[in-house]
């Protein structure tokens, strides 16, 4: 979800091919105008600046991971002013990344990249690791946040698979208005066949193919009168049939353990000292799913239990 402005030289990280289907028309014919587009067109985001580095790249990728840029942009700044280094954030316990989380959502994220920066402090000297298999191997990583790391990063050669990127390759390639629900083995193999051999344009084309997905080639009132590759676009030139697949999944917040979850955990992150189970209470009415809701949080490792009732965030 992040592009570099200025790639670091590094070793090529080379993607097997051998299974890539055949028949298919070259992507270079796409891979030019899409990042003409975005030489033009690119919003100016922290994480793409040179002197965001390595890590600012992977702190946005952990947070950008479905949450809109706008939520994100004012806890990165903070997040990176307090700790401008993976070293900065491994000494401070768990819970104070949990704590500058905020309200971004999926907080579990924060413990994996707490973990992330850890590994990287006691494995790697404190900097973000150049190889793909070394970004791999950090607890909190995907294949995903590892190829984007090492891409946008270092500016190597890896297919970067996001919502975004599935969109577009879905409806400028295949034809379909949206990809299936969860990344298959044929859309894996479809983003290396589109893989440009060159690592720098393979990287500019991963950060250009996703910004057209964010701003151009969006999943509900998508501008194609803008598109840079719509005269191409097998969608388009179908006629934009509508999707006719298994039903598209919706997010539901109002009501759900997810809203519970986020309750407690905001009255956690408010304290300075250990909360009283009568308070956590407070924050909603019904009992059996607030239990769940608390217990969930202490399993997940986000809260951490003590005696008498008290609860806080972890320490360890």
């Amino acid at each position: 979800m992040t592009a570099p402005t200025t790639p670091t030289p590094a070793p090529a990280q080379t993607d097997d091919t051998s299974d890539a289907p055949t028949g298919r028309a070259p992507g270079g014919a796409l891979h030019g105008p899409v990042i003409a587009w975005f030489d033009e067109h690119a919003r100016d985001l922290p994480w793409r600046r040179p002197e965001a580095g390595p890590w600012g790249v992977m702190v946005s990728e952990f947070m950008l991971q479905q949450t809109p840029v706008n939520r994100v942009l004012p806890v990165y700044e903070q997040w990176l002013i307090r700790w401008p280094r993976p070293a900065d954030l491994a000494k401070e316990p768990p819970g104070e990344a949990v704590r500058a989380w905020g309200r971004l959502g999926y907080p579990r994220r924060a413990l994996r990249l707490h973990g992330a920066a850890v590994a990287i402090t006691e494995r790697h000297g404190g900097d973000v690791p150049t190889e793909h298999s070394q970004l791999l191997a950090l607890p909190g990583i995907g294949e995903y946040t590892a190829a984007a790391v090492a891409s946008f990063a270092y500016g190597q050669r890896h297919p970067v698979l996001d919502t975004n990127v599935r969109r577009v390759l879905a409806r400028a390639v295949t034809g379909t208005q949206y990809p299936p629900n969860a990344t298959t083995a044929a859309e894996r193999r479809l983003a290396r066949e589109f893989l440009p051999e060159d690592e720098r344009t393979a990287s500019r084309w991963a950060a250009a193919s996703m910004e057209l997905g964010a701003l151009i080639c969006t999943a509900k009132n998508e501008t194609c009168h803008r598109c840079p590759i719509s005269a191409q676009c097998a969608w388009q030139l179908a006629g934009k049939p509508e999707h006719d697949g298994p039903p598209r999944r919706g997010q539901t917040y109002a009501g759900t353990d997810r809203q519970v979850r986020g309750r407690l955990l905001a009255v956690l992150r408010e304290a300075v000292t250990p909360v009283p189970q009568s308070i956590l209470d407070r924050v909603w009415d019904e009992p059996v799913q607030r239990a769940r809701a608390l217990d969930a949080l202490v399993s997940d490792g986000l809260v951490e239990p003590l005696p008498g009732g008290l609860y806080r965030l972890p320490l360890t």
